[in-house]
């Protein structure tokens, strides 16, 4: 298939209303994981167990009633968000609000982050089946598992190094676009002081938990210990060991419970 074949396929498809309400759905799903993660987050802030990432949330929802079906309507909006992502990457940036040669401009680092994005999306999709059908793992345990192989051998390391120091330039990115409120780009509204709020406190927060997350791989990698490189689980409860850790996870359950706010926002408001 052509260039131009991609081309129309991924135009046509965002013309339509029901597959841009179902990606819509996909951020508000991406809000309630959120709140459930920031949920977690308070818990370990006092004391009690759980896992701080997405896994953890996925594996709150199914222990719920009808949690097999929330979570297949969870894969379904993401992986909704997953192909919107991808038609991004093909048409361009905002693919509802037009077609043709106007979105032809976008920049090439912008359709690959949808494309990441779009990957990061099916993963999560992914493990929401995993978890329906009754056979998901926590990540932590995984990504330990997987990390201890890769620090096995030198190419391995370099490749762990790489992640850490992407996810502390993605981190980066996040917490400059909550400080800069460049997030209105990607929203219908201009402004309103409790969008702004949220906007902020979600994307610096999260920026600076995934900023976390990268240092810790790195410093994991360097020490060779796979337990320190398991993702947004490990940074927080490193960062509940520090002094004044208990505050310190409330500021960051927070910070999160207002990303997912944001998010509901963006599935409402959102540029599509």
């Amino acid at each position: 298939m052509t260039d131009k074949s991609f081309h129309g396929v991924a135009d046509r498809a965002t013309d339509s209303d029901a597959f841009e309400y179902t990606a819509r759905a996909g951020f508000a799903v991406s809000g309630v994981l959120h709140l459930i993660v920031a949920y977690i987050i308070g818990r370990l802030a006092f004391g009690t167990g759980g896992n701080a990432d997405q896994s953890g949330a996925l594996s709150t929802l199914a222990k719920q009633t009808g949690g097999t079906l929330i979570l297949w309507a969870v894969a379904v909006g993401l992986i909704a968000l997953g192909l919107w992502r991808i038609a991004e990457s093909i048409v361009g940036s905002k693919p509802g609000e037009g077609s043709g040669s106007q979105q032809d401009d976008t920049p090439a680092w912008k359709r690959a982050k949808s494309l990441g994005l779009a990957a990061v999306n099916f993963a999560i999709a992914f493990s929401a089946i995993r978890f329906a059908t009754g056979s998901g793992q926590q990540s932590s345990q995984q990504n330990a598992g997987m990390s201890g192989q890769l620090m096995q051998s030198g190419w391995g390391k370099a490749l762990l190094v790489a992640v850490g120091l992407g996810l502390i330039g993605v981190g980066g990115y996040h917490v400059y676009k909550g400080a800069t409120k460049k997030f209105f780009k990607d929203l219908r509204v201009a402004g309103g002081t409790g969008v702004t709020a949220v906007g902020i406190a979600g994307y610096v927060a999260k920026g600076l938990v995934l900023a976390g997350a990268g240092v810790l791989v790195i410093v994991a990698t360097l020490q060779a210990d796979p337990s320190k490189a398991t993702g947004l689980d490990a940074a927080v409860k490193t960062l509940g060991q520090a002094p004044f850790g208990k505050i310190l996870l409330i500021l960051a359950a927070l910070g999160i419970a207002a990303f997912g706010a944001y998010s509901f926002v963006r599935s409402r408001h959102g540029r599509m």
